[in-house]
């Protein structure tokens, strides 16, 4: 999960204040900033190692800047053995030798905020590394960190797993230890055994963490899935389900509320705000977290509904893409959460295939990649940009599984292997959903390994397509979708209405995604076509699209018919209404 504290360090509020109307004077700033999320080993290699590092970042922070965003977030940059790729945390409070060094993150920390750019930690508590000091020690049952993770006697004299849970990755959530004879406990991959948050010296270790980093000076955590962090009492066996039998005992759990209460009460000595990621999460739900009514734990949530219109649940259950399924998602959280709570917006991520190769088209990449930018930057909230999404970053169409790195992928491959699935319709769910599509390196120009490093080999295999999909030729190219999101991201920081409007969707056939944002006398009028043939659109009466200023858009000469228009492949137009 994540918690983003912004305010370089050690600031407080105004104590005078006390409760929710103090912590809201200074945390305004959350709804007008744009945050662009770094995921280290692919970014930019500085040291030509093959592997990104902080080096890397330190030079690219001058582009990162002149996207238009004012802040960013950063994956797991702590020493991590890699089990799933850095969220495995072996040290809370160092950065990796993979990365470079804890002198350099304070570099990195001035040189950002010299830029006005806030960062942004990730927090990952749910869970450490198998390779942590309190894992290793806590192997031993007389050890004062026994405790801190979930040691279970197996069933049936030892032989079978303490429940029935099944781990997110791999196969059960249980994993025997020869050395002590007990089984520990891990909803994720094996190297990620779960912390035992009702442990209170665990909780208070995440204080110190917490406090640690702002004290050091960063601006906020993602805080990775803490909605996980509490198990009901007796780990119960779980209700049978083809994956994740067991999440009804750890998802929101008995003591969630109280726990989060109790981190919050540090981060708002230095007037932070937290940002969560919570898996199956809905509108109602994560009014409990983040409502703005005086109880909030809180400040925003990343959740997942609108990243399974493709899909059952995970993206390795593909299904095809249904826009009016992604168009019912969105008007819940936009109209369920405004004026109650504010929305933290993405259509990219590390923990998601690339969002043109799965909502939009490569056929009409430019096209489809300012589309998708527009329909969700223009929503309430705050938005979120993943590494290569400004440059219209494709799937990497790895066709072998030997070549895939992200354990999930692997894994995945395995059990369909044992179910005897046809390879060629593994590799087909596999390319289209592995995480890895994501992580493949930043395409920084047509030079060898993208720019991304000057050693002969990188870490993980660059997109064969870096000749043509680039920063360089991105910055070239005045029509690209690079320039696109700078024109976007300018527009939303000038004009109140997309920060603070409210919302409302028009009906439409399924592939016409269009909604009417409405702020102080002002109308905005968004229009997204998620077709590859033409659509039909004709505005509401209430807006004459002949009369008002288009501000944005994807296609030249956009002409107005009888107060509609006939939309191009993937369109999108944005007409704005003054007072």
């Amino acid at each position: 999960m994540q918690i983003i504290l912004v305010f370089s360090g050690r600031m407080c509020y105004n104590k005078e204040k006390t409760g929710d109307d103090a912590t809201m004077e200074h945390k305004q700033w959350y709804k007008d900033i744009a945050v662009y999320q770094i995921w280290p080993r692919s970014f930019c290699d500085g040291n030509g190692d093959g592997i990104g590092d902080l080096t890397g970042v330190i030079e690219k922070l001058d582009y990162i800047k002149s996207l238009g965003v004012d802040a960013i977030w950063f994956s797991p940059l702590y020493p991590s053995p890699n089990a799933d790729y850095g969220y495995d945390i072996a040290d809370y409070r160092d950065i990796s030798s993979d990365y470079g060094t804890l002198e350099q993150f304070k570099t990195l920390l001035d040189e950002a905020h010299k830029r006005d750019l806030k960062i942004i930690m990730d927090l990952v508590i749910n869970h450490t590394s198998d390779q942590h000091k309190w894992f290793l020690e806590s192997k031993n049952p007389d050890s004062p960190y026994h405790n801190y993770y979930f040691w279970r006697k197996g069933r049936k004299g030892g032989k079978k797993e303490p429940n029935n849970w099944l781990s997110t990755f791999q196969g059960k959530a249980w994993e025997f230890c020869k050395e002590n004879g007990l089984y520990y406990l891990h909803v994720f991959a094996k190297g990620q055994p779960d912390l035992n948050m009702d442990n209170p010296q665990v909780r208070q270790e995440v204080k110190d963490i917490i406090r640690f980093w702002l004290e050091l000076g960063v601006d906020g955590f993602r805080e990775d899935v803490i909605t996980f962090i509490s198990k009901k009492e007796g780990l119960p066996n779980g209700f049978p389900l083809p994956t994740a039998t067991g999440i009804e005992h750890y998802m929101n759990g008995p003591h969630l509320h109280e726990y989060l209460e109790e981190f919050r009460a540090v981060q708002e000595e230095y007037d932070c705000f937290t940002v969560g990621e919570a898996p199956m999460m809905t509108p109602k739900r994560a009014l409990k977290f983040i409502g703005e009514d005086g109880h909030r734990v809180l400040d925003m949530m990343f959740h997942f509904e609108h990243m399974n219109c493709d899909n059952m649940l995970t993206n390795f259950l593909r299904t095809p893409f249904r826009p009016g399924k992604l168009k019912k998602v969105y008007n819940n959280w936009q109209t369920g959460l405004y004026g109650k709570a504010w929305n933290a917006n993405y259509i990219e991520n590390h923990d998601q295939p690339r969002i043109i190769s799965r909502y939009g088209s490569e056929k009409f990449r430019v096209e489809s990649g300012k589309m998708l930018a527009t329909m969700y930057i223009l929503q309430s909230g705050t938005p979120f940009i993943y590494q290569g999404q400004e440059i219209g970053m494709l799937n990497a169409n790895i066709p072998t599984i030997d070549r895939y790195k992200d354990v999930s992928s692997i894994n995945t491959y395995e059990l369909m292997k044992k179910l005897h699935v046809p390879e060629k319709f593994i590799m087909w769910i596999i390319q289209y959903a592995s995480r890895d599509n994501a992580r493949t390196p930043m395409q920084w120009s047509a030079e060898k390994n993208a720019g991304f490093t000057t050693a002969d080999k990188p870490w993980f295999e660059v997109n064969a397509n870096y000749p043509e999909i680039n920063v360089a030729a991105a910055e070239a190219d005045p029509n690209s979708i690079l320039h696109y999101y700078r024109k976007l991201l300018r527009f939303r920081k000038d004009n109140a209405i997309v920060r603070y409007g409210d919302f409302t969707m028009l009906k439409t056939q399924k592939e016409v995604f269009a909604y009417v944002r409405t702020y102080q006398g002002q109308q905005m009028l968004v229009v997204n076509s998620f077709s590859d043939q033409v659509q039909p659109f004709r505005a509401p009466e209430t807006f004459a699209m002949c009369e008002e200023e288009l501000v944005l858009g994807n296609y030249e000469q956009n002409a107005v018919v009888h107060n509609g228009c006939l939309l191009r492949p993937f369109e999108t137009r944005v007409y704005l209404k003054k007072a």
